[in-house]
């Protein structure tokens, strides 16, 4: 097995995997996220009909339960929640980076390029969009872990690159965008070779946006080998799912000179 301070290795175990460097920093979008410094990331998939909300509880219990507890006082590290099997989770390696996804699409997040009249929305721009935000099989999570020193800034711009290509492999795919409750993690090695930045034309944000792709797309594949199982075509053909339909109030910014009168033609 690879060392975990050579690599971000993971084993799967329980309907756990577990992604694991030694002194890695992340950053997660998921439940109880934001940055913390811990040697081990976790996907964890939840059964169907599935509706804890004592989530730390429920956690510990998995991770337990898994044989990935961790020693008193040292952080578990991020967490992730899934609907997919973490049967259909897929890996892939690019130069610094590695990536992890489980995907599937029973809870699509459309976003239509022309919604409906401003009209549609009420008075507090909510659309009417039913009950659709519950929990489905579905969710997109990616963990992507890179080998270089991160700035601040360019470990928090990850999470968008990440996004990104999770989204246009979506579209490629799916048709769809994302899904209502999809989730990422990022993690860089602070005593690794050090990046300033982490955009799409660095080393570091070319190889998460391969990477990223070509694990998405597996986990979809692999989600979906049976013959009577398939993504669906549309938000109305799904088991859950939302379309943002309504419209913003589009504005241009205010112009004034430095005397603070307005400039505005």
């Amino acid at each position: 097995m690879t060392e975990p301070d050579l690599d971000y290795d993971s084993l799967r175990r329980d309907g756990v995997l577990r992604v694991r460097r030694r002194g890695t920093e992340w950053l997660s979008t998921g439940w109880d996220g934001g940055r913390c410094t811990a040697d081990r990331a976790y996907n964890v998939s939840v059964p169907e009909g599935w509706d804890r909300t004592d989530l730390e509880r429920y956690v510990d219990e998995r991770l337990e339960r898994a044989g990935f507890g961790t020693p008193d006082g040292a952080p578990a590290g991020p967490i992730l929640l899934t609907g997919v099997d973490i049967a259909d989770a897929r890996g892939a390696r690019r130069g610094p980076v590695t990536a992890y996804a489980t995907a599937g699409i029973s809870n699509p997040a459309a976003l239509p390029m022309q919604p409906a009249p401003a009209e549609a929305v009420d008075a507090e721009g909510e659309e009417s969009e039913g009950a659709g935000l519950e929990q489905g099989r579905g969710t997109v999570n990616v963990i992507v872990g890179t080998t270089r020193a991160l700035a601040p800034g360019a470990l928090a711009n990850l999470i968008a690159v990440a996004a990104e290509a999770k989204a246009a492999t979506l579209l490629a795919e799916t048709g769809f965008p994302g899904t209502t409750t999809d989730a990422i993690v990022v993690g860089h090695d602070p005593a690794g070779s050090p990046a300033e930045f982490s955009g799409s034309g660095t080393t570091v944000g070319a190889a998460t946006r391969a990477c990223v792709r070509d694990a998405v797309r597996a986990s979809l594949r692999a989600h979906y080998r049976d013959a009577d199982s398939s993504c669906p075509e549309s938000v109305a053909d799904a088991p859950y799912g939302v379309s943002t339909d309504g419209r913003g109030t589009v504005f241009r910014p205010p112009l004034e000179d430095f005397d603070g009168r307005s400039t505005d033609e």
